[in-house]
């Protein structure tokens, strides 16, 4: 007998690093199946719950092996560009969670559909971002290593934090995502898609016909995400990370959880600088954009108190 549930929100999911990838591992593709299994069995129960669900993710390590693997193997195989690099991760990551929140619905009886969608989201190709890279992807590099490849790649390459050399690219900000409508289809028929992995494949228009091209840059995935849960329609963006909520002072010995946020304290936060960039900054800054945009609120919280998240009982709301 299959298990039917009412809808009691749409709810945009999105994943970080953490939900696929733990701090110290090594990446085995049994490591990150276990990773994402345990994330899928807290998905499935908010879909029994009565959720309806999209999911965003992180693809940062994932990515950063795949362009390691291409330096490795440059001398007997052709490296891909970034854009190709994080269309693989999204393929990949797609595929252990499909899989996974497929066998876990399965176990509850639920017969819903899972499926990834590669998704392009477009940037402007005349963003300030595209002449100030910061965004550090890839491996480090010796001295010497760094300057022959300014010279053959014209790539930029900052000293990263006194670790080595590493490449950065520009982190532009989203404008809208190619295949929006195909993922609003297939959400509005009550399957469960994974989109805008990473932040997206950036492309920008080129030439009178419009036509995409991949570029070299990497966008914020919470940003995306923010977009996509407007685009959709969903109610809530729930963005899942590795703390409990936000927190003021964050490691000092005077922090504070905030357990709810209106638009006008968050810019007001963020503007004091509370919140660090490339971190809880864009989370914030993604929460504000996605309320703006119609949504009833965004909750920042942990995996593995999603649930409560969503009942009211942990994490930070913004709205």
């Amino acid at each position: 007998m299959e298990a039917t549930v009412e809808v009691k929100k749409r709810v945009l999911v999105a994943l970080g690093g953490n939900a696929i990838l733990r701090h110290k591992e090594k990446g085995t593709a049994e490591e990150q199946f276990e990773n994402v299994r345990r994330t899928c069995e807290t998905l499935a129960d908010l879909v029994r719950e009565g959720y309806r669900i999209a999911i965003t993710h992180g693809n940062g390590p994932q990515v950063g092996d795949i362009l390691l693997k291409n330096e490795m193997a440059k001398n007997r195989l052709p490296p891909m560009p970034l854009d190709v690099c994080g269309a693989e991760s999204q393929g990949m990551i797609g595929y252990m969670l499909q899989q996974s929140l497929q066998n876990e619905l399965r176990r509850l009886k639920l017969n819903l559909c899972v499926t990834t969608v590669i998704t392009q989201t477009v940037v402007d190709q005349k963003d300030p971002a595209f002449q100030n890279p910061t965004k550090p992807i890839g491996p480090f590099y010796s001295a010497m290593e760094a300057s022959k490849l300014r010279q053959e790649k014209n790539w930029a390459i900052i000293i990263d934090s006194g670790r080595g050399y590493r490449r950065v690219v520009p982190s532009p900000d989203p404008k809208f995502i190619v295949e929006s409508f195909a993922v609003k289809q297939l959400f509005s028929e009550e399957v469960l898609v994974i989109a805008c992995g990473g932040g997206g494949i950036p492309v920008v228009l080129r030439g009178e016909d419009g036509t995409y091209e991949g570029v070299e840059a990497v966008i914020d995935k919470d940003h995306t995400a923010a977009m996509l849960a407007t685009n959709i329609g969903a109610e809530v963006l729930l963005i899942l990370t590795d703390v409990d909520g936000v927190f003021l002072n964050y490691g000092k010995p005077d922090q504070k959880e905030i357990a709810r946020m209106t638009l006008e304290e968050a810019k007001r936060y963020l503007a004091e600088g509370h919140f660090a960039p490339g971190s809880m900054r864009p989370k914030i800054e993604s929460a504000i954009k996605f309320v703006e945009s119609g949504g009833e609120k965004t909750i920042i919280a942990s995996i593995e108190k999603a649930k409560e998240a969503l009942e009211g009982k942990a994490g930070t709301v913004v709205a």
